[in-house]
């Protein structure tokens, strides 16, 4: 399993389209094949940094996932609104792999 990190520079006056464009993706990730963590956007401190994070079995996974995403309908409309809206700036992707499971259990305070 790995992560994806993907991290948006986004345009601070257009906060609420990014929204807009993560709780789209929140539908069609999921239905892609993906394990969504979720999108995080600007609430204290930098108000352009904004991230997406999400599970894949592996890169081979990963390439076929994308090409379901790019063909699923509100994927493609998702890019488009992107594309128009032009509330990203810039985006980059980053894969990682967890390396300190297993995870002890949460002890009460």
């Amino acid at each position: 399993m790995i992560t994806c990190f993907i991290r948006y520079e986004i345009d601070p006056f257009k906060k609420e389209a990014f929204a807009e464009y993560a709780g789209n993706w929140g539908q069609a990730i999921p239905r892609c094949g993906a394990d969504l963590i979720g999108y995080f956007g600007p609430h204290e401190g930098s108000a352009t940094t904004a991230y997406g994070v999400y599970n894949i079995e592996s890169l081979a996974a990963y390439e076929q996932y994308r090409a379901r995403l790019t063909a699923d309908p509100l994927g493609k409309e998702n890019y488009e609104f992107a594309r128009r809206e032009r509330f990203i700036l810039k985006e980059d992707r980053l894969f990682l792999k967890c390396v300190s499971t297993p995870h002890a259990p949460k002890v009460a305070p």
